[in-house]
């Protein structure tokens, strides 16, 4: 079981010992000209991955999509679309970074060849690593080939050795050693790159360790331990404890072994490093199996299924399956070990299907060994003949003499055998027809049994069938009331439902009906009487009653105090007395309790965001319910993830739900989504909705804040918007 897991883990290195880090720094070097002014497009990419190499992954996520909406240059989305892709393998989301790579390569069509290429080479090294964590070794090795020849074409030393390291990688999950160790030593020549030297050292002790060489796997394990403590590189220090733990499992430290495991686990789920704490997972179980605690293993091959499937890792799929068959074999549940060998079959089939191309290399260095081994063999083939030749001459002479002694033993014998073969017939008919009596005395009385038993059987079996009957009449007329009971009972149900319906209408509608009656006698008795009176004297004002203008300057403050009280009245009132976030995060957390949906809310700037207009307020905080409401209706989602971020007058709204996702093409848009799309229309922003079966729904919304200056309190200005509220 531990060698399993040791190839596995050996290749997750390669998803992440070339990590984004690395890659896309050297693609910032070269994707913008050299000894030039920067472009405003080439600044966007150079800050888009500075910001990604800082860390700051979420913001560069946001930042490219959003480049993605608002570029036109082929150019600049091709980079964006890569980073998207790197963004999503660190995850080993594999479906969103085959798409974003391809989309990387459908834009990458700038005219300098050097960069153009430059693309090409890191988008062949996504390819690899996405299908290699499929477990499609061929077409991943498809890649890294034509990486290795567009690398080596415009002399690009760190591509050149990243797909080598890939090749290599390769070529150690398909068994042959030499190779992969030959590739590996190669890379450690390559002293540009930590990153690279860290991930040959890591698999050249895996392969030691797989040849029972553990003092060499150690001594690499330790060169790749310090080289992850200089850069502080958590995922080869995760990397590292599995192939430790590994060694110590090949020779049987179990404890030691099940240590260096656990520790893989808790740094794999706090960095997300999704395929590694599958793997480690996994192995902790194995122990758990030699340790004979195989309920404690069944579960966690159980959980590690689930994220195998959420994540598309086949390979660990398979092997899941596998164990929990040995674990129901050992515990004598023969029917769960064979619906566990089926869907470890069918998985191992679809394997099939997907990788076309099998191993062919290896088959033609097998096919020529194979040829000179049958030459070899056959040449001692012939001088053994010769000596076999002259060894049976002289035993044939012996074997001669030796046969005619036989054939006289064996007419003696035959005679005698004749005889005595006579006398046992004779015996053996006499018995024939003693145990022929005994069998018809045997008939005859299995016969009065049987009829005595068939007569037995029948007394009984009548009253039983007819109390069976009764019984089957009487639970029939039972079920037959007890359902007219139930639709009698649902139908006043649904009475009483509709009567508290129409009741709350009403409610509704009365309330609805004193307000307008409130607003319209406001507006009549006040604001009207107040515009009334300003109209009769400015209708009567001429020079010789100047002195009134004061007079209607402090009735029209009065009448404009008067709407903005109205104004003010008709806002939430939960807007008004409390921050915006204030609110919104305790809607969130009443939702999260109430629907027990892990709900996650960021925002960046808060006291901005606090600040922006009332209305925008309210329609984002409407936008969100109905987010939610669609959430909680039919995603089946466990976790959601909300962020603002305020950003050059722009609200970003990005929010993000782990459910069961849906095919965008297919999808009929109902009176929530319409809703949506009109509150965000009504606000001039933007919507972008990204979904796919079993892997959530991501929704970003740009809305536009504009900036509302407060209004000079003088009396001209004052009567020009008054004006314009009348009007």
């Amino acid at each position: 079981m531990a060698v399993y897991f040791k190839r596995l883990h050996f290749w997750m290195f390669l998803f992440f010992s070339f990590s984004a880090l690395a890659q896309l720094e050297n693609g910032k070097k070269t994707l913008v000209h050299k000894n030039t002014a920067l472009s405003p497009e080439e600044k966007n990419i150079k800050a888009l991955y500075a910001l990604y190499n800082k860390g700051d992954e979420k913001k560069a996520y946001l930042k490219a999509h959003s480049l993605l909406k608002s570029s036109s240059s082929n150019r600049l989305i091709a980079s964006a679309d890569l980073l998207l892709a790197y963004y999503f393998n660190k995850r080993a989301l594999v479906d969103s970074s085959l798409y974003y790579t391809r989309q990387a390569l459908k834009f990458n069509t700038t005219v300098n060849d050097s960069l153009k290429n430059r693309l090409y080479g890191l988008s062949y090294n996504l390819m690899a690593i996405n299908y290699k964590k499929r477990g499609l070794f061929e077409e991943s090795k498809k890649w890294h080939i034509k990486g290795i020849e567009v690398s080596q074409k415009y002399n690009e030393k760190n591509l050149y050795y990243t797909h080598t390291h890939g090749l290599a990688k390769t070529y150690a999950d398909l068994g042959d050693y030499k190779k992969a160790l030959e590739l590996f030593k190669k890379c450690l020549e390559y002293k540009e790159d930590e990153e690279i030297i860290l991930g040959s050292c890591i698999n050249i002790g895996d392969i030691y360790s797989d040849m029972k060489e553990y003092d060499n796997a150690n001594s690499y394990y330790k060169k790749g331990k310090t080289l992850c403590e200089k850069t502080n590189n958590n995922q080869g220090r995760a990397v590292i404890l599995l192939g430790l733990g590994a060694n110590y499992q090949l020779q049987h430290k179990l404890d030691e072994a099940l240590k260096m495991y656990q520790e893989a686990v808790v740094i794999a789920d706090k960095g997300e490093l999704n395929q590694i704490a599958v793997i480690a997972r996994g192995n902790v179980a194995d122990i758990y199996i030699d340790q004979k605690k195989y309920n404690e293993a069944k579960l966690i091959f159980s959980e590690g299924i689930q994220k195998a499937v959420q994540f598309g890792f086949l390979q660990d799929q398979v092997h899941f399956y596998d164990e929990l068959q040995k674990i129901a074999v050992l515990q004598d549940d023969y029917k769960n070990a064979y619906n566990y060998l089926g869907k470890s079959n069918q998985i191992k089939d679809s394997i099939n299907k997907l990788q076309k191309i099998k191993e062919i290399n290896e088959l033609e260095i097998k096919y020529n060994t194979s040829e000179k081994e049958k030459a070899i063999k056959q040449l001692e083939f012939e001088n053994e003949t010769k000596k076999l030749t002259l060894a049976n001459q002289t035993e044939a002479l012996k074997n001669m003499s030796l046969r005619e002694e036989i054939t006289k033993k064996i007419n003696e014998n035959t005679i005698l055998f004749f005889q005595n073969s006579a006398d046992k017939k004779r015996n053996e008919i006499n018995l024939l027809k003693k145990d022929q009596q005994l069998k018809t005395l045997e008939i005859s009385q299995q016969k009065k049994n049987r009829a005595f038993t068939i007569l037995a059987f029948l007394i009984i079996l009548i009253p039983i069938a007819g109390l069976s009957f009764q019984y089957r009449n009487r639970l029939k007329n039972q079920r037959l009331l007890n359902a007219k009971q139930i639709e009698i009972s649902t139908q006043r149900i649904n009475g009483i439902l509709k009567d508290q319906e129409l009741k709350l209408i009403k409610a509704s509608i009365s309330g609805q009906d004193k307000e307008r009656e409130r607003i319209s006698q406001e507006l009549h008795d006040s604001i009207g009487g107040n515009l009334a009176a300003i109209k009769l004297q400015l209708t009567n004002l001429n020079e010789s009653n100047l002195s009134n203008v004061e007079n209607l300057n402090s009735q029209l403050d009065e009448t404009y105090q008067q709407v903005r009280n109205l104004a003010h009245n008709l806002i939430p009132k939960k807007f008004s007395n409390h921050k915006f976030c204030e609110v919104l995060e305790s809607y969130l957390k009443n939702i999260s309790e109430a629907s027990r949906i892990k709900i996650s809310f960021t925002t960046y700037p808060k006291a901005e965001i606090n600040a922006m207009d009332e209305t925008i307020q309210i329609e984002t905080f409407k936008i969100v319910q109905e987010l939610l409401t669609n959430t909680i209706k039919h995603a089946k989602a466990s976790a959601v993830e909300l962020q603002f971020n305020l950003i050059d007058n722009s609200l970003n709204i990005l929010f993000e739900d782990n459910g069961v996702g849906f095919n965008t093409e297919n999808y009929s848009r109902g009176i929530g989504f319409i809703n949506l799309e009109a509150r965000i229309a009504k606000l001039d922003g933007t919507f972008a909705l990204d979904s796919k079966l079993k892997r959530g729904t991501i929704a970003n919304i740009e809305i536009p804040i504009l900036d509302h200056s407060n209004v000079k309190k003088n009396p001209v200005q004052g009567i020009q918007i008054k004006n314009q509220l009348i009007t």
